[in-house]
């Protein structure tokens, strides 16, 4: 069987540079401890692989960064081949560097260096390729959560019950209706592992939003504030319906009075904010299905995009927010959820 791999990390993920180097510095300890005699010894010989272990490093680091787009769209192998090829030339030169030094002869340190650079790369691709294998599974039970998190059985319930209502009064509407319904229940059971468009997401919700409409009428209202230039943002799919309907559900039902969900999302920089408002109801507020859906929402963040994504919640002038930031990622660039 032919073994398929996904993609490489991101490499302008701050965990997966954290990583790197963690992982890079530990062998080069790892190398020092065998050398070494005593622990005085292992600093010593650590401190001399360091000299020329951290400049290659640090400029590999740096080299991936900048070209990690252009990683992102060549083949698994291509992409892997380049990135270790860069790794060994400047491993290369921080031994041909040594050697004008007086630590060996050039060539030698060039040679070694080079070939120390390729193995190392050849650890961090294993390595990674089984964090991602690895969260695969973890992926699943993520989206398998969301599943639950997502539509509660009430609002089926309630978005059939209004259909219903209105099959005799106005049956193209009830027709409509049903196409959001099935449309947004065809996205749920989709296989949603890849990335979408935060425009992908917005069209959905606003199917779902209509459906809501249908039920509750003038009590919900919507303000939408988006950012044009984030719509083409990749964000991990199904994340903003399930909190508009976080926010229907503990915001508006609780309330006899019309109540607003404001949703707004902007770039900033290179990163994507994505921020949502509703009325704050503290009883109802305090029902346990509202952790359970941030808390999903937040670990698909982190599948998607580690420790560079953050989910913050807080109670300002009586409404309930949630701000989300993660990096900007645009369509051309897509990855898979677990590539990191």
């Amino acid at each position: 069987m032919r073994q398929t791999h996904g993609a490489l990390p991101d490499f302008r993920s701050v965990g997966v540079l954290t990583r790197i180097l963690l992982i890079v510095n530990a062998c080069g300890l790892l190398a020092a401890l065998v050398r070494s005699e005593g622990v005085n010894d292992a600093a010593e010989q650590f401190a001399r692989i360091a000299v020329t272990l951290e400049p290659a490093l640090l400029a590999s680091a740096a080299a991936l960064y900048i070209l990690s787009h252009l990683l992102s769209r060549l083949p698994y192998w291509a992409g892997l081949s380049l990135a270790t090829a860069m790794a060994a030339a400047f491993a290369a030169l921080t031994g041909a560097a040594a050697a004008n030094a007086g630590l060996g002869t050039a060539a030698t340190n060039a040679a070694w260096h080079a070939l120390y650079a390729v193995l190392l790369s050849t650890v961090l691709a294993a390595y990674f390729d089984l964090r991602q294998r690895a969260f695969s599974p973890a992926l699943s039970e993520a989206r398998l959560q969301a599943l639950q998190a997502r539509i509660r059985p009430h609002f089926l319930f309630n978005s059939l019950n209004a259909v219903l209502m209105l099959i005799r009064r106005d049956p193209k509407r009830a027709e409509a209706a049903l196409e959001d319904l099935a449309e947004l229940f065809r996205n749920l059971m989709a296989d949603n592992r890849e990335l979408v468009t935060l425009a992908d997401e917005i069209a959905l919700t606003r199917q779902y939003l209509g459906l809501e409409h249908l039920r509750l009428g003038e009590r919900l209202r919507v303000d939408w504030d988006i950012d044009p230039s984030a719509e083409q943002a990749l964000v991990p799919p199904m994340m903003l319906q399930p909190l508009v309907e976080n926010a229907v559900y503990h915001g508006i039902e609780p309330g006899l009075d019309p109540g607003t969900v404001s949703i707004r999302a902007v770039r900033e920089g290179d990163r994507l904010l994505l921020e949502l408002a509703n009325p704050y109801h503290a009883e109802h507020q305090r029902r346990q299905g509202n952790r359970m859906a941030l808390a999903n929402i937040g670990e698909r963040l982190a599948l998607h995009f580690d420790v560079d994504a953050a989910l913050d919640t807080a109670i300002e002038d009586e409404r309930f927010r949630i701000r989300i930031r993660m990096p900007l990622r645009r369509s051309g660039a897509k990855k898979t959820a677990s590539a990191r």
